[in-house]
């Protein structure tokens, strides 16, 4: 393991989150506001702190970076980067205590969308964007974004790729893994900058429209208003931003393929057809089950209750209604939700699609060797079998996921955080979600969870964003011996 590697590519990384603190700066200085001198130190701090990185443990020139140093990079990185980010929140007057500034800003950059902030509207607007932009940026990956754009990653960028991408069978969709992480960083801004325009198209002005496309597309959440999308009362809004919801939560592949003329790619692949079948049976059920307990037309179950099934499987967060005053059966679905989560190879977080697909199969090739024990039979996405080195990946994503899952949640029912609290906003962080139930419900927000509580929260958050190995690989011992 070579630390002066790890560290070097690290400082490189926190000047660059540096520099991308001049976009809310220059808001801050067009509506006058008071995030000017906070940004402006922060800017300081984490430049500064960067070169120090990058002077203290120069490198030579890296041939390779391996498969442990990748994963070492991404774990720390993200993590630095979550540190650096928090100095624009801690040093405002909006939040109290660094570990609030830590939380929020950990919550942006894993796109989880959970909020310590009571009143979001008296927040200065370059603070909002600063929390807009760092969803943005975290959606397709801080790291990914600099295997496209900085040569000093250019070579071993597939370590990289392949230790922070959300997806259990990394898409490469070029011969170089840095033209493949540019042609998603592409896709991902065109799309974003589609959603702009859509949505001034509603009524929403430019910067409401910047913030609001900056948290759909990475599936993110965070809103620039109290009561998220509600806010705007609009069928219109509400459908633009629903489209862009489940557009974040498909394979970003697939939206490759899509632009270079082929339209059939969605339907061709076996996880964009389940997780859209899914996605249509659970807002017809959901639909149904609030129509006449809630609302009292089709048309006002249809609009919520689909607002609120893609939002919570696509793991973005937005709300437009308080569904804690659903029955318990909508309710149990959107908890179910936030274990799917969106597909492999989108900003989506939760278990993910293909994973579930897998783990069914999985299950059904089980039951089926029980009926012929001499059989042989391989489990198949698409058509074609799938290895079983993915496979077995897989079965200890799911095993790692429920039981940190429950360890977590025992760990903020033991703070004494009453039970749906705990295991709700442990499956909301985990799965990168927002909001969750009881003290964290939609209308709510974290800002009461204890102090050690928020700690555990942001090890969930980090657990979920980069797929649970890339985290907890570095408790074992084996990982650092040689």
């Amino acid at each position: 393991m070579r630390w002066s590697v790890i560290l070097n590519i690290t400082g490189m990384l926190i000047i660059f989150l540096g520099m991308c603190m001049i976009f809310p700066l220059f808001f801050g200085f067009y509506f006058k506001d008071q995030s000017i001198i906070p940004l402006v130190q922060s800017m300081g701090i984490t430049i500064a702190s960067g070169i120090f990185l990058i002077v203290c443990f120069r490198r030579t020139k890296v041939e390779h970076i391996s498969h442990r140093e990748g994963m070492a990079i991404v774990a720390i990185g993200w993590t630095a980067i979550g540190f650096f980010g928090a100095f624009p929140f801690y040093l405002g007057p909006e939040v109290e205590t660094f570990v609030d500034a830590f939380f929020e800003s950990v919550s942006g950059f894993t796109t989880t969308g959970s909020s310590i902030l009571t009143n979001i509207e008296a927040v200065s607007k370059g603070l909002l964007f600063w929390r807009s932009l760092i969803q943005w940026l975290g959606g397709m990956g801080i790291i990914v974004l600099s295997v496209a754009i900085l040569p000093f990653l250019g070579v071993g960028g597939m370590q990289l790729y392949k230790a922070e991408v959300p997806s259990p069978v990394p898409d490469k969709l070029k011969p170089r893994i840095r033209d493949t992480a540019t042609v998603l960083w592409k896709v991902y801004a065109l799309i974003s900058l589609a959603q702009v325009l859509l949505l001034m198209l509603g009524g929403m002005d430019l910067y409401d429209s910047l913030c609001h496309a900056f948290t759909t597309m990475p599936t993110g959440g965070f809103s620039t208003k109290n009561a998220s999308i509600a806010h705007y009362d609009s069928v219109y809004i509400d459908s633009v931003i629903i489209f862009f919801m489940l557009v974040a939560g498909i394979n970003f592949s697939l939206h490759y393929q899509f632009l270079r003329g082929k339209p059939l790619a969605f339907w061709r692949d076996s996880e964009c057809r389940f997780f859209i079948g899914a996605v249509i049976l659970l807002i017809v059920i959901v639909t149904f089950n609030v129509y006449g307990s809630v609302y009292e037309t089709i048309g006002r179950a249809f609009r919520y209750g689909a607002f609120q099934v893609v939002s919570i499987v696509t793991t973005t967060g937005y709300v437009t209604a308080d569904y804690e005053l659903w029955p318990a059966m909508s309710q149990v679905i959107l908890i179910l939700c936030m274990f799917l989560g969106a597909s492999a190879g989108s900003t989506g977080g939760g278990m993910k699609c293909l994973r579930v697909m897998l783990y069914l199969k999985y299950c059904y090739k089980e039951l089926f060797l029980l009926i012929h024990p001499r059989a042989v039979k391989h489990i198949k996405i698409g058509g074609v079998s799938v290895p079983e080195d993915v496979v077995r990946s897989v079965l200890g994503f799911m095993g790692l996921y429920v039981g940190l899952f429950a360890f977590s949640t025992v760990l903020i029912a033991g703070m004494g955080v009453d039970f749906i609290t705990s295991l709700a906003s442990v499956a909301a962080t985990i799965g990168n979600i927002g909001p969750g139930l009881g003290m964290v419900g939609p209308v709510d927000n974290f800002a009461q969870i204890p102090y050690l509580g928020k700690w555990v929260l942001i090890w969930c958050m980090l657990l979920g964003r980069l797929e649970i190995y890339t985290v907890i690989i570095l408790f074992v011992p084996e990982f650092w011996r040689k």
